[in-house]
């Protein structure tokens, strides 16, 4: 990578998730750094869009997590001052981040995730909680997992294995975003698969598989060290392996994801794995999957964000 193109990574901003982008907003700079790449580490605040027309950078890293980072509307902001960016496009963020939105045009490709109902807290009141709740649970069964429809990082999410748990866990995660995803519960090997792609069409980085103490990849599972057991690569056979790299990739590419995403996946009993969401703002810290994944591989993080950073500034806008 040339030593004359300048890298701003984006960092922060006002979601919940403010202090894990923070974390990766730092990683991915020192490994930037690290591989000889002028780099510079602020804020999403008001002094961004004056400093991007004034002094823009050859190329921009998202490292923001929550909507700012993940909705589309900083990319199509980022689109307007003609920046580019790593990262799929503003169009194909919207439709990630809104998870219902994303597994139906899973589903529609083919590709298993698990069944779903989203309810908006509106429609949720209207219709009458308990109601609805009574037929979800006739409809889908328990355990459930509920979480944001749209939001990360494990926040407002929950295992429900009792029926009569589930108006709290809905309340829980209405406090996080103003519809819920109630999915069924597939119990299996939790796993997270990158892909990524330098060009030359998406791959798989090798999988990781999480086991987290408590059995609930949450909030604290995810950034509290000693509290989850990673495993990369993921123990499966190499044939159910193939398969969830192969699905992940598949999801990768039925969503319209251009240069890396992470992909989250359970693999059943029967070895069959199903996509739960697709992450295109994957975290950077030093628990997160990716760079687990990428390290796995044999790789170095900064060359392979900077090879990432030369192709979006051959790509342009």
């Amino acid at each position: 990578m040339s030593n004359d193109l300048r890298v701003l990574v984006l960092a922060g901003g006002l979601s919940y998730e403010r202090d894990v982008s923070l974390r990766s907003g730092r990683r991915v700079a020192d490994a930037l750094q690290a591989a000889g790449v002028q780099t510079e580490l602020r804020d999403a605040d008001v002094a961004l869009l004056p400093g991007l027309r004034a002094d823009p950078p050859d190329a921009v890293i998202i490292a923001l997590h929550g909507a700012i980072g993940e909705d589309g509307s900083l990319r199509g902001v980022l689109d307007l001052f003609d920046v580019p960016y790593i990262g799929c496009d503003a169009r194909t963020a919207r439709l990630a981040w809104d998870k219902p939105s994303a597994k139906a045009v899973l589903r529609e490709a083919g590709i298993s995730t698990p069944d779903w109902v989203a309810l908006p807290h509106d429609r949720f009141s209207e219709l009458g909680a308990v109601a609805v709740l009574d037929r979800i649970v006739e409809r889908l069964g328990v355990p459930l997992m509920v979480k944001p429809a749209q939001g990360g990082s494990g926040l407002g999410a929950s295992v429900v294995r009792d029926a009569a748990d589930l108006p709290a866990a809905m309340v829980g995660c209405f406090s996080y975003d103003s519809t819920a995803l109630v999915e069924r519960y597939v119990p299996g090997a939790d796993i997270a698969v990158s892909v990524v792609d330098l060009g030359e069409g998406p791959f798989a980085l090798p999988a990781v598989e999480i086991v987290p103490r408590d059995g609930v990849y949450d909030y604290a599972a995810r950034y509290t060290a000693g509290v989850t057991t990673w495993h990369t690569p993921a123990r499966l056979s190499p044939a159910v392996t193939a398969q969830a790299t192969a699905t992940a990739v598949a999801a990768h590419q039925a969503l319209g994801v251009r240069d890396l995403s992470r992909v989250d996946l359970i693999v059943d009993a029967d070895g069959v794995p199903h996509v739960l969401e697709v992450s295109v703002s994957p975290g950077m810290t030093e628990t997160s999957l990716l760079p687990l994944a990428v390290a796995a591989a044999g790789l170095d993080l900064g060359k392979l964000l900077s090879e990432l950073v030369e192709r979006a500034v051959r790509r342009g806008v």
